[in-house]
Parts: structure tokens; sequence; C-alpha cells
């Protein structure tokens, strides 16, 4: 097969060691150099070195996990880097050491056989984790205010049969009273504000119940943690810019960047007849936004998927 990078390297990298590569091709059988780092910045620093004085200028590793990421910051800024999904580079039978791994990294990327995820630039990836981990805060958030609903239900009050919110400011009140010790549903039913006031009596009749003190510890640990997320709109615009990022050229069409996503059905007919149109698993960060954005499917069906 044909060489299109005469000098490069293949990294199996794991969570405190890499085994590097380096394979350079020469008339006859290519030269192979192997080395072992370790992953603090120094060690990786190392390995940038190392690279170097072999005249590497292309690397290729997989996408294990976390444990890549770090390798990226490092040498990103050095060398041509193949992160490579590690579906595709299952190695032939018979691969056991991380020795022969990062070989059949460097022989593949050596004839071009590698096909790289798509990896933004630095500022995307530093807006990616900031809306990843605001996302991660809004689905606790929903998760938090469910627990505070089953708890209510336990102890027999029955607020969000009354009030359309609540955890709104007439709820919030009332459950801090509650806290307090309140149980006089006359008095917790007239901390009700605006149009809620005209419920009164069915508030009344909602809030008489069984509150012990299990009830109220768990209600004030549960609201201490129970915060608001405003800004849904434009949140997830940043979303969108995080995932995708501002440069689409890494998706040859709308419809590659819609697979990638995994947000169209699959095609898979023969002999003329659809066998499957099973949405394939894509990126389930973008999948979420865009289904909160346009109210399609469950929060859980779409955290179901795995990332690319």
């Amino acid at each position: 097969m044909e060489v299109l990078y005469p000098r490069c390297c293949g990294l199996d990298v794991h969570k405190s060691s890499i085994t590097a590569c380096v394979l350079i091709a020469q008339s006859g059988k290519p030269v192979k150099h192997i080395r072992g780092f370790g992953c603090t910045t120094r060690e990786l620093r190392e390995l940038v070195f190392w690279l170097q004085e072999f005249g590497v200028e292309h690397v290729a590793m997989e996408s294990t996990g976390v444990y890549w990421k770090p390798v990226w910051n490092v040498l990103e800024s050095h060398f041509q880097i193949v992160l490579a999904n590690a579906q595709h580079i299952k190695a032939v039978p018979g691969r056991k050491t991380d020795t022969k791994d990062c070989q059949w990294i460097a022989e593949l990327l050596q004839h071009g056989l590698l096909r790289g995820s798509f990896i933004p630039p630095l500022m995307i990836r530093d807006l990616r984790d900031l809306t990843r981990a605001r996302t991660s805060l809004s689905q606790e958030h929903s998760r938090i205010a469910s627990r505070i609903q089953k708890v209510l239900e336990d102890a027999n009050l029955k607020l969000a049969s009354v009030a359309s919110n609540s955890l709104g400011k007439s709820g919030r009140a009332m459950l801090a009273a509650i806290i307090r010790g309140e149980e006089n549903p006359g008095r917790l039913a007239d901390l009700a504000l605006g149009h809620l006031r005209a419920k009164i009596p069915q508030l009344q009749a909602a809030l008489a119940g069984q509150v012990r003190d299990r009830h109220r510890f768990l209600l004030q640990s549960l609201l201490r943690h129970w915060i608001t997320v405003p800004g849904v709109d434009r949140v997830a615009a940043w979303s969108f810019i995080a995932e995708m990022g501002t440069d689409c050229s890494s998706f040859p069409s709308a419809a590659h960047l819609a697979s990638w996503a995994g947000i169209c059905p699959g095609n898979n007919e023969s002999a003329g007849k659809r066998i499957s149109s099973k949405i394939r698993k894509g990126s389930p960060w973008l999948s979420y936004g865009l289904s909160i954005r346009m109210g399609c499917g469950s929060h859980e069906e779409h955290l179901s998927l795995s990332p690319v």
C-alpha cells in the first residue's frame, strides 16, 4: 500500500501510561522506535521532544475515555493529530500488548487508513465544557424538583394538584414554612400570592397533610440544591456552537451533520426493501439540546445515546 506519512507515530494511551511507536518508512522494512511515557505534563513534553527528534509530523491515537484529552492538549500545537474512534481501529486478531497496539495504529496512520473524529478548536472546546456542565446542572435541577414532589406526596401534601408551579414564589414560601414546623393549613394557604390566592380554599385542603421530621429534613436538603437556571433559548444557541463549532466545513453537508448528531433516520435497504430506519447513535449533548429546543422526545431517551 502507498505510504502517505513516511514519519508518523501511533500512541496507545491509558490512564497513567502511554506507549509510543514511531514508524519511519525506508526502502525495505520500515524502521520502528518504541518507547513508554507517563501522562504528566512534564512527561508529555518529553514525548513531544522525542517525536521531534525523529521528524514526526503526524500522530494518531484512540479516543479512550477522557485519557486522550491531556495528550491532545500538549501535542496539538506541535503535530497533526488524528483522534480515531476505537471501533474503527480494531486490530487484526492476535494483537494483545500495548506495544502491538501502538504499532498497529502507526501502520494504519502511515497508509492513511484512519478517519479522525471531529475535534473543535480550543475556544470551542472550552465553551463545550461550560455548556455541558450547565446542561448537567439543569438536568439535576429537574431531578431534584421531582424528588421534592415525591416527598410532598409522601407527606400527604397535594400542593402540585392546586398550584401549577409548586416551586414558584408562593410554593417556596409554603415549603419554607413547612420546614420551620408550620402545620396549620390556613396559615400555609395564606402565603399564596397573586392569582393563586383565588384558590385558598383548595390550598387549605391540599396542605392538610401528615408531615413528619424526616419530610422536613428531606425538603430542606433538597431545596438547598434546587436552583433556577434562566435563559434557555440563548443557552441553547451556545450549546449548538459548543458542539458543532462555528466552522461547519468538517461536515460535507447538512445531511452529514444531522447524521453525526444522531437526529436523522437510518437508510438500510436491500433489494428495494427497507430493512431498518433505526436512528444511529450520535452526539448525545447536541441531540439533547435539539430535543429541548424543538420540544420532542424525553430527556432520558436522548441521554441514553453514546457519544461518538
